[in-house]
């Protein structure tokens, strides 16, 4: 499973068994046991290339039976409210205008299905994702493609389950994008700076958005745990 953030997979590390720590060139890296399975949790930052490399660190050190692109996303549909599920039937990159088809669980609780749409930005504002439900999608995030690519070379199953952390109606408390290294991670020391260039709307504003995806992680961690792949 691949995610952006270790945040993303608390729902998940809540509930199943811890099984040992993994040696990856990844920002988190973890082996959990589930229903009997041994399933490895990769984050590796925001972005298709940092979910690309994170898969290939599997694929160079594990044998991969299947691959799950998960974490949160952004809403584009407006019937999607905080903490639903998404569970994508095809990916579109907005970067190489790809298509890749995602397969669904063989069980799962009940869910919001349909295309999701991922770019390599944070989709900010209330504004731009209604721009963005011009594509069709119903949701917005920014792995998937990159997660779907590397499957797709590989020929190993691939799916893709978000968690809605931020609907469609809301804008995000400040310009993520403009807190992005170089290498498209997000700059914790540039997040604070700028929270604390407008403390008195920008703190409560991240604290209730934190507060919100904690909520998201433990839908999605949920969720996952009532499907068979």
């Amino acid at each position: 499973m691949v995610a952006a953030e270790k945040m993303e997979f608390e729902g998940l590390r809540n509930r199943w068994t811890p099984a040992g720590r993994l040696d990856w060139p990844v920002e988190f890296s973890a082996v959990h046991s589930w229903n009997k399975q041994r399933v490895a949790l990769v984050a590796n930052g925001p972005g298709p290339k940092l979910a690309a490399a994170a898969v290939q660190a599997a694929f160079d050190r594990e044998q991969v039976d299947a691959v799950i692109s998960t974490g949160f996303c952004g809403g584009l549909e407006p019937a999607l409210a905080l903490g639903d599920v998404v569970v994508a039937t095809e990916v579109r990159s907005a970067l190489s205008a790809e298509r890749f088809p995602a397969q669904a669980p063989a069980k799962a609780p009940s869910a919001f299905h349909g295309p999701v749409l991922s770019i390599d930005r944070v989709a900010t504002s209330a504004e731009e994702k209604r721009r963005l439900f011009d594509s069709g999608a119903c949701a917005v995030e920014m792995e998937a493609a990159g997660v779907a690519g590397a499957a797709s070379q590989a020929g190993v199953p691939f799916y893709c389950i978000r968690v809605v952390s931020d609907p469609a109606d809301e804008s995000l408390p400040l310009d993520f994008n403009a807190c992005r290294t170089p290498e498209g991670r997000l700059g914790r020391a540039a997040i604070a700076r700028a929270a604390f260039t407008r403390p008195l709307t920008r703190v409560p504003a991240l604290l209730r958005f934190e507060r919100n995806c904690r909520l998201a992680a433990a839908r999605l961690g949920e969720f996952l745990d009532g499907c068979r792949f």
